[in-house]
């Protein structure tokens, strides 16, 4: 997992979402002052303030932060997470590198699970980290043997969930907002929550909009009642201070 990268491709859209959300927000309740283009124009145009996109964005009127697309890109993340992520399917678009077309026999490679990382690093003398990617290396020799001989499309189904993968996604403020407080959620695997809180760490640092997103349970009750973890976050937490508490052995 701490070979896993993450990198907002288009960071101008965040200034472009900000613009169009209280934009929006202000048409609104200007809208008997709009008489023609010019109007509209200088209505666009008005300055604003970080509290302002931050006020904006906490309200309950999610189709304001509707007008802007970021694209992300993820680098070395498992197919476990991909299967995981891609469940959201409102206004968010997805692009994977494929097992039909690509051919993994000379270049597969495995994101390690953080809980076996973690345990190698508290016993000197454990060899799982070892032991795992030995097992995804003979799953590898099986998907290669089967490309032969039926092609990779078909041998696609050997290869193991933890291997590395390439992922873009494209989606609206609003949404991405929503995939990190709750893929950031204890109720997710690690590697998710690590994901994401990647995602997060970077649109905290480009935007006011992201500065309010982690798990539900840093803004109230934990939605998932007798499901919760037990265990919630601290509130108002910034994601840096979330992921190095959270996954110290690889950051």
């Amino acid at each position: 997992m701490k070979k896993i990268e993450v990198k907002i491709l288009n960071p101008e859209a965040l200034q472009d979402a900000e613009k169009m959300m209280v934009a929006m927000a202000r048409l609104t309740q200007r809208g008997h002052a709009i008489h023609d283009m010019h109007d509209f124009e200088e209505l666009l145009n008005t300055s604003y303030q970080d509290s302002t996109v931050l006020r904006m964005s906490e309200l309950p009127h999610p189709t304001i932060q509707k007008f802007g697309i970021i694209n992300v890109a993820i680098v070395g993340a498992s197919r476990r997470f991909l299967a995981q992520i891609t469940r959201h399917q409102n206004e968010v678009k997805f692009m994977s590198g494929s097992l039909q077309y690509s051919d993994y026999s000379a270049g597969a490679a495995y994101t390690v699970p953080y809980e076996i990382t973690e345990y190698d690093a508290k016993h000197p003398s454990a060899t799982l980290t070892g032991q795992y990617l030995e097992g995804c290396e003979r799953d590898k020799e099986e998907y290669t043997h089967l490309a032969n001989l039926v092609g990779k499309d078909a041998a696609g189904y050997k290869m193991p969930q933890g291997m590395r993968n390439v992922l873009l996604i494209s989606a609206t403020p609003y949404q991405l907002k929503h995939m990190i407080r709750q893929r950031t959620c204890n109720r997710n695997t690690l590697e998710t929550q690590y994901v994401m809180g990647l995602v997060w760490e970077q649109l905290y640092e480009l935007s006011p909009m992201f500065l309010d997103c982690g798990p539900f349970c840093t803004r109230g009750p934990c939605p998932e009642g007798k499901m919760s973890c037990g265990n919630p976050f601290k509130n108002g937490a910034p994601p840096r201070a979330l992921l190095d508490e959270r996954f110290g052995v690889i950051r």
